[in-house]
């Protein structure tokens, strides 16, 4: 797939990370208020291990990838992409296999033994891409909420 050599791939700065937000805003249909994913990046960032590369044309943000640095006692030190989104009108241009190659190379760079992905069962599109980027289904991912959080 022949990809525009405009497009400029980084990892985004913790001082610019908010730029994210409108892009995640839309990755959850704006179902999710956007304060609260600003309050959540917050966190995320406090927290430490949480990164974002991103796809830029000329300096507009076109596509994300949260990158996730984890270390867990049955794979080792590995990286989890999160919430991937690519504005529409860039889709099928190469922006996603642009972000993995970043990724995958970044994850070896820094001492990464794999990548584990978790996609929505719903989301067969999704699922094509990450098997077709190498990923096999492995577990099941489970999810419990405490709240009711339908008002967000």
């Amino acid at each position: 797939m022949n990809m525009n050599s405009d497009f400029k791939i980084e990892l985004i700065p913790y001082d610019k990370m908010e730029s994210i937000l409108p892009l995640v805003f839309l990755l959850n249909n704006k179902k999710i208020k956007y304060a609260i994913l600003k309050e959540r990046l917050e966190d995320m960032l406090a927290m430490g291990g949480y990164e974002c590369i991103g796809v830029y044309d000329s300096e507009k943000l076109i596509g994300i990838c949260g990158l996730w640095v984890l270390n867990k006692l049955y794979v080792g030190k590995h990286v989890e992409p999160d919430n991937v989104f690519i504005k529409e009108e860039y889709r099928s241009r190469g922006v996603g296999q642009l972000m993995m190659d970043y990724m995958f190379q970044y994850a070896k760079d820094i001492g990464c033994v794999g990548s584990e992905v978790n996609c929505y069962k719903k989301n067969e599109k999704g699922q094509k891409f990450w098997e077709r980027q190498g990923y096999k289904p492995k577990a099941f991912h489970y999810f419990m909420n405490f709240y009711d959080l339908s008002n967000e």
